[in-house]
Formats: C-alpha cells, sequence, structure tokens
C-alpha cells in the first residue's frame, strides 16, 4: 500500500490498480463508523468512502478544497458526524464547529467530539445562525449538508454571520430535498439564483459538478466570498 498526497492532509491509498481517498487519523487505533484503518509505514489512515460522504464525493469530482491544517470550519448538518470526522483530520490544528439540528443523531456524534477536541458540538437549527453566534467565530469554511427546502437561503444567512472575507462555502443542493416534484436541474438553478443573485451575498462562483453516479439528484457547489 501506498500514500500519496491528494490536498493538504488528504491523500489516495493505492493498492495494486485500487485506489481509496484517505485522511490522516487524528485519534489513531480508532474507528469512527467502522471506516478502513490503513498503517503505511509509521502513519495510520482512515478510508473515506465517497458513497457515504458529499464532500468527499466533490474532492473526487475535482471541486477544490480550500482546507488547511488550521481551518476554522462551520459544519452544516452533521449528523452523526461521519465526514465531519474527516474534517476534523484534515484541519487537525484548527475547529470544526458541528450544527445538528436532532437531539438523537447528536447524542450519536458526541463519543467522536470526545475523541477530537477539535470538534465543538452545536444543538441547533442551521436556520437560525443568530442562535450560536455566541460560540462560533468568523470561519473560513463553511461546509453545508443539510436536508431542507431552503438550502440556499439557510447558506446564505450562515455565510453572512460568519465567513470571513476570502472564505469558502461548500454546499451539497440536494434537489430532491428542495423540491420532489421539479426536474433536479431546476431545483439547482433556483438555489443558485437565491445563492448568488442577492444584492448584498457578496459571493462568486467557482465551480459546480453534479455528484453522480456517487449521489444522485445532488449539485456540488464551491462559492467565494469576495469581500
Amino acid at each position: 500500500m501506498k500514500a500519496k498526497t491528494f490536498h493538504e492532509n488528504i491523500f489516495t491509498l493505492q493498492q495494486g490498480k485500487k485506489r481509496f481517498l484517505a485522511t490522516r487519523n487524528l485519534s489513531p487505533g480508532l474507528e469512527v463508523y467502522g471506516e478502513r484503518l490503513v498503517q503505511v509505514e509509521q502513519t495510520e489512515y482512515r478510508v473515506w468512502e465517497p458513497k457515504r460522504s458529499k464532500l468527499a464525493a466533490m474532492l473526487l469530482k475535482k471541486l477544490p478544497s480550500p482546507f488547511t491544517t488550521t481551518s476554522k470550519v462551520l459544519y452544516l448538518g452533521s449528523a452523526t458526524g461521519t465526514t465531519v470526522s474527516h474534517v476534523s483530520d484534515i484541519v487537525h490544528q484548527g475547529v470544526v464547529y458541528a450544527v445538528e439540528f436532532s437531539p438523537r443523531t447528536m447524542r450519536d456524534m458526541l463519543p467522536i467530539c470526545e475523541e477530537r477536541p477539535n470538534i465543538i458540538p452545536l444543538l441547533a437549527d442551521a436556520s437560525k445562525p443568530q442562535s450560536y453566534a455566541n460560540v462560533v467565530e468568523p470561519v473560513d469554511v463553511i461546509f453545508q449538508d443539510v436536508a431542507q427546502p431552503d438550502q440556499a437561503s439557510i447558506a446564505l444567512s450562515n455565510v453572512q454571520h460568519f465567513l470571513k472575507p476570502g472564505g469558502y462555502l461548500l454546499m451539497s443542493i440536494k434537489a430532491r430535498s428542495v423540491d420532489s416534484t421539479a426536474k433536479p436541474d431546476t431545483v439547482f438553478k433556483q438555489q443558485l439564483k437565491t445563492l448568488l443573485e442577492q444584492d448584498n451575498s457578496k459571493l462568486e462562483l467557482v465551480k459546480k459538478q453534479k455528484l453522480a453516479p456517487l449521489h444522485i439528484d445532488h449539485l456540488g457547489v464551491v462559492v467565494k466570498k469576495t469581500e
């Protein structure tokens, strides 16, 4: 098995003709969700399955990654912490503010936070950023993966509250969560219009890419806050 740098603190593991996306394990010896742990020389890696992570799928689809070792990240829709844990690996000298609305789901994520001090769990509604504004500092990156009809509006509100000038928003637009009766392309166009055409949004599109076949009817989007 060989490890190669894919991006800062993101790697690919090569085994014969097979290649896996992976992150360096911040908590060696500990799995988070049953993922495969791989030892290469003196380093332990966690295989990152793109079918279980919109962010991993976005990276494999060649959407840019703005994460650095010291990034401060606001993660909206953290669920049980599958992808959050990989972001924790990537920004191991930074911090991840993990926002989740469901108390039951948050309970499942708390053991992960106990092993990873750079994750700050927040039981809150992502559509009400003012409810956690006293905790979250200005951030370099916002990642959003929420299953709500007003995904673009939620993202925009959090950008206005927390994203630094020059920072990036990454989001996975879930067409069926926005409007299950409309064509996905119509939904994507409407959500991007909401996100980018507001007079005060100060956002510019960097890249967009559909995530099929890894995630059907999903659009990965990366935008930059210009000022």
